[in-house]
């Protein structure tokens, strides 16, 4: 069993940055064969793919985020980071982490992240 716990979103400006973490329990060696993301829900929306990063450190971005968005992960801690720069009001959502085991996927509870212009 495996649990994530985000951290990191907020109110910011639009031109700011967040940087959001998800913490993942159960065996570093489980967790760290998993492929790891970010995904967003704005309100009325579906929720959506935003950074994928696999157990081998290949990442993946929404083409809304290139070249403003970094996904990375520390294996010790286990956790998986999200810097988030040049945010605008689009970027607002409830962010959810992933973690992708072979059986099945876990979500996080989500966190907030509003971008006022």
């Amino acid at each position: 069993q495996v649990q994530l716990v985000e951290s990191g979103g907020g109110l910011v400006q639009a031109g700011g940055s967040l940087r959001l973490s998800c913490t993942a329990s159960g065996s570093i060696f489980s967790v760290n064969r998993m492929g790891m993301g970010w995904y967003r829900q704005a309100p009325g929306k579906q929720r959506e793919l935003v950074a994928t990063i696999t157990s081998s450190g290949i990442t993946n971005y929404a083409d809304s985020v290139k070249d403003r968005f970094t996904i990375s992960r520390d294996y010790v801690k286990k956790t998986v980071y999200l810097q988030m720069n040049s945010l605008k009001p689009e970027d607002t959502a409830v962010y959810y982490c992933n973690a992708d085991s072979s059986s099945r996927p876990y979500w996080g509870q989500g966190t907030q992240v509003t971008v006022s212009s």
